[in-house]
């Protein structure tokens, strides 16, 4: 074997320098070191590239690296037409977006694991994919396909409210306003990958018996790093009617309102609420029924997340239901969890629902419904034969936060909005999840 010692090669003309002819075998020995200090291309390595994919269609070329953020729409990708065997394409998710809008494959010619068809699709959160090509009988093979996990995740503050199922308002002869859902509101800080449950209460349903209204159901949202937060169904409205039967309201988010006595003056207590105690609270007491008797039997409002229930002035006029509390978390202000109007005979008044979606009381009527979503509590029934009580609003459970932070990982369909000065709302209003 011939050996040339020299200490540079360079070309004789031109810049073009060629090492041996096709099929030969060019041997670095072991324990050499070769070093680019320049450009080194056709060896099969990855060339990452610089700009990411963003848009809804991109075609690879072999030995590429792609970084592919499908934040905004999924993507397709086509692979690379006519490729040789050692090929390889490696492609990554830029921004943990996959599992919304994943990443499906164009074979564009070739084979993918032996198959033609389906199509893959990758959809998977944090998901890299390194694919080599075989030849034709096997095509592009996957050689490492499977999510990282994020190992640097960031927190960030989340705003939510939590509002309970209002209570029912009572029917019978004299019955009271249901009180409202209990209404509660904090701001946490999560790290991402939290998974937040968020159980919405039902509202009460109301029925024409002379028994106290129904109380509605909690709502929560807990998770893992943070406490808890428990919202309690409203207080159901006092029933009125024959001695023997209480008349006092139900305790609870906000309490009933205490139910009119046929049998001669008597004081029907209200229900309280903020039962169980909680800081601030999350509602009031309802109102008594002032001790009418007689007249038009007026019963007490139920209480609000914003205000007491209304005792009846004098007896004819039967006490409003408590206003709830305004937020504007979507974006505007809106009042949620109203009390339900007492009740009152023909030739009274009946008692207005709360501010916040209580329902109205009846006069020799059915009471109104609370409205849904709100936690409103249902408006009594009142009148010569048994009325019904109306139902309590359902409850309803939003969180808020920044536009830049939402993961996009929901279950239970909550209604989405975004840019709300540069927020992102999501709104519950039953059973759910969200990511963070």
């Amino acid at each position: 074997m011939s050996e040339v010692k020299v200490n540079k090669v360079s070309p004789r003309s031109g810049t073009g320098l060629q090492l041996g002819d096709s099929g030969d075998t060019i041997t670095i020995p072991a324990g050499a070191t070769l070093t680019n200090s320049g450009t080194a291309t056709g060896f099969a390595a990855i060339d990452w590239q610089s700009t990411v994919v963003t848009g809804s269609t991109h075609t690879a070329s072999a030995n590429q690296g792609i970084w592919i953020n499908t934040t905004s729409n999924a993507c397709n990708l086509t692979l690379p037409s006519s490729p040789s065997v050692g090929d390889q394409l490696i492609f990554s998710d830029f921004l943990r977006t996959w599992s919304t809008n994943a990443v499906t494959l164009t074979l564009n010619g070739s084979k993918y694991q032996g198959n033609t068809s389906p199509v893959p699709v990758y959809d998977t959160a944090g998901e890299t994919v390194h694919i080599v090509y075989s030849g034709s009988t096997q095509g592009w093979i996957p050689i490492n396909d499977g999510a990282v996990a994020l190992e640097t995740p960031q927190a960030y503050a989340i705003e939510y409210i939590v509002i309970a199922g209002g209570a029912a308002g009572s029917g019978g002869n004299h019955g009271a306003g249901g009180g409202a859902g209990g209404y509660r509101t904090a701001t946490t800080t999560l790290l991402t990958g939290v998974t937040l449950t968020a159980t919405v209460g039902d509202g009460a349903a109301g029925d024409s018996d002379s028994a106290s209204g129904a109380n509605g159901s909690d709502s929560s949202l807990a998770g893992s790093g943070m406490t808890t937060l428990t919202s309690t169904g409203g207080g159901g409205g006092g029933a009125g009617g024959p001695s023997g039967i209480s008349g006092d309201g139900e305790d609870g988010g906000s309490g009933g309102g205490g139910g009119s006595y046929s049998n001669g003056t008597h004081t029907n207590a209200a229900g309280s609420g903020n039962t169980p105690s909680t800081s601030p609270s999350q509602g009031n007491d309802g109102g008594s029924n002032g001790g009418f008797g007689t007249g038009q039997f007026p019963s007490g409002g139920g209480g609000g997340a914003g205000a007491v229930g209304v005792t009846p002035p004098n007896n004819s006029t039967a006490g409003a239901g408590g206003a709830g509390t305004a937020s504007s978390i979507t974006g505007s202000s809106v009042t949620r969890a109203g009390g339900g109007g007492g009740g009152a005979y023909p030739g009274g008044t009946a008692g207005a629902g709360g501010a916040g979606g209580g329902g109205a009381g009846g006069l020799e009527a059915n009471g109104t419904n609370g409205t849904a979503n709100t936690g409103g509590g249902g408006g009594a029934g009142n009148g010569g034969s048994p009325r019904s009580g109306g139902n309590g609003g359902k409850g309803v459970i939003i969180l808020s936060m920044p536009d830049s932070s939402y993961s996009g990982t929901t279950t239970g369909s909550p209604t989405v909005a975004t840019g709300v000065s540069g927020k992102t709302v999501l709104t519950f209003t039953g059973t759910g999840t969200y990511v963070t």
